[in-house]
């Protein structure tokens, strides 16, 4: 974001003459005064900030992430839990969680931005902060382009628009590659298990289903309504996906191995079970681009045509 200076500085007299003289000659003279900084919420309205945000609380562990990514990270003075990265964020005083937000410590911090997660943070915390005299600003995101857009916004915020607007170009050139890297591919279709008991998955509004559109691979349960719904085995096995795909956490069995019991799934049949990290993979932040890039590549021996799939 370009900074307008407070005009060429005229010394003393000098100074005092050009005004006086502008006066009489019937001239308004208006000194340019540092800019308004201007941020989109999720909401669609925009929130303006007077001067960059000195003090930053933010209310989910992935805007964390982003404030350090936009080179804000030593202007975080809290955090909810599990924020863990990158490793300085570890570091940053607790402000509960992103469901269960303390207002008393928030106030106690005086933070002059608060950044909050529109769909995940309870509206009613949110409000009271605005109440308390905080200045909330309310993001979503929904697609990874809008990872760059969010770094780029919060270090307008922050005024490390240097840094930021860097950052961004980086992750904008690197969906772009991803995205002409995958044009043109086989289609593979594929089922994201987020968890196995209930069985959740994702439609095809959500962030992760739209980055593997980048990949050519395409949701079986894009057209449910729920971001997160969940389904039913039964249902599952009727889509009998070419793939499953699931976030696995280091350390913790294989998530998709229950689905072992059922080799009749094409899935199963042909080894297509892919392993993503769940840090990366579930997050938005920079970091699900080099789950995308990953899934991608673990994609392409698996795009195959359904008759030689199923043989």
């Amino acid at each position: 974001m370009l900074r307008h200076s407070a005009g060429q500085v005229v010394h003393g007299i000098s100074r005092y003459l050009l005004i006086a003289f502008l006066g009489l000659a019937g001239v308004f003279v208006a000194w340019p005064v540092a800019a308004d900084i201007v941020l989109p919420q999720a909401d669609g309205t925009r929130l303006v900030l007077k001067h960059p945000a000195e003090r930053i609380v933010t209310l989910a562990p992935n805007l964390a992430e982003l404030v350090f990514a936009a080179g804000a990270g030593s202007k975080l003075i809290g955090a909810v839990e599990y924020s863990n990265y990158p490793p300085p964020v570890t570091r940053v005083p607790r402000i509960g969680d992103a469901f269960r937000i303390d207002l008393e410590h928030i106030v106690q911090l005086e933070p002059d931005l608060v950044i909050a997660w529109q769909s995940g943070n309870p509206p009613t915390a949110l409000q009271k902060l605005e109440q308390l005299g905080l200045v909330v600003w309310r993001i979503e995101i929904t697609h990874p382009r809008q990872i760059a857009d969010s770094v780029q916004h919060i270090a307008m915020a922050a005024g490390t628009e240097n840094h930021g607007l860097a950052a961004a170009a980086q992750l904008r050139e690197r969906l772009e590659s991803l995205r002409r890297a995958n044009t043109g591919k086989l289609p593979v279709s594929y089922f994201y298990q987020v968890s196995q008991r209930p069985l959740y998955t994702v439609n095809g509004s959500h962030i992760i289903s739209r980055g593997l559109e980048m990949c050519a691979a395409h949701n079986v349960f894009s057209d449910l309504a729920a971001l997160a719904p969940q389904i039913s085995r039964e249902a599952l096995i009727a889509a009998d996906p070419q793939v499953m795909v699931a976030p696995q956490v280091e350390g913790e069995p294989p998530a998709l191995e229950n689905w072992l019991d059922w080799p009749n799934l094409r899935a199963v049949k042909n080894g297509a079970l892919v392993y993503l990290p769940a840090d990366e993979i579930s997050q938005a932040t920079p970091r699900l681009l080099d789950g995308l890039e990953l899934a991608c590549k673990l994609l392409d021996p698996l795009r195959k045509p359904v008759q030689q799939m199923e043989h």
